[in-house]
């Protein structure tokens, strides 16, 4: 089995080696706050990794823990394709989603989700199948809510966006995020107030009540982007209380 990873790991980076352009990183690396920095690639066209995406996809022998620990033997050094190609491959994989599969996909912050991209790309395509399809409690998530890694962290109300047509009473989803409130990162902070912001699209009156019990003492940046579709008049509500 290990040879077998390392084969795929050694797989992947010389595919992206051999297929990355330039022009892609310069393309891309404005979006990322670090610029080059944080956005560390090959360049690879988005074509060529959706083409080997659905290549090692079709592989019979190609197993979850095979995925998994390619994720866990990657260096420093690896580059945002490579991850990402991974998590292309699990999307496809979702009817082998195991439990003991998300504690494995938690490893993968300490082991190439290093920005915004790769980690809302995990939120969006893979984590919240474990819960829609009840293969896990949602409470498992509180071990990434406390978690050391910003981005494992922002992970948390990131993946909770694509729950909120599951059910009408976000209580539960209000409470796995409350703590994260007081973070002091910029990017879970960015994180939250999406998730805010998507909320009250569907339940204005749970989330409002949540906003006005933290619009003092959370990052106005969480409030900003909570209340970004809200009117002139609505967003005054959110404002900071002055010192009495």
């Amino acid at each position: 089995m290990k040879e077998n990873f390392l084969t795929l790991n050694q797989e992947i980076a010389e595919f992206c080696a051999h297929n990355g352009e330039e022009w892609v990183v310069n393309k891309y690396a404005r979006y990322f706050r670090e610029g080059s920095n944080e956005y560390h690639a090959w360049g690879v066209p988005s074509e060529k990794l959706k083409m080997k995406s659905t290549e090692l996809a079709a592989r019979e022998d190609l197993t979850m823990e095979m995925i998994l620990n390619c994720a866990l033997s990657a260096t420093a050094a690896t580059r945002y394709e490579e991850t990402s190609l991974l998590i292309a491959v699990a999307e496809k994989r979702l009817k082998t989603l195991e439990p003991q599969h998300l504690q494995g996909m938690g490893q993968w912050f300490a082991h190439g989700i290093n920005n915004w991209a790769l980690c809302d790309m995990l939120c969006n395509k893979v984590v919240p199948a474990f819960f829609l399809k009840r293969i896990v409690p949602l409470q498992e998530l509180e071990s990434w809510r406390n978690s050391p890694l910003r981005f494992q962290r922002r992970a948390v109300p990131v993946q909770t966006i694509k729950l909120l047509k599951s059910t009408s009473d976000y209580s539960c989803f209000l409470d796995l995020i409350e703590p994260l409130m007081t973070d002091n990162e910029r990017v879970v902070h960015q994180g939250l107030g999406w998730f805010l912001r998507e909320a009250w699209k569907k339940q204005p009156q749970q989330i409002a009540s949540f906003l006005l019990k933290w619009k003092d003492n959370s990052a106005r940046l969480i409030i900003q982007y909570a209340t970004e579709k809200m009117t002139s008049e609505e967003k005054l509500k959110y404002k900071r209380s002055k010192p009495s």
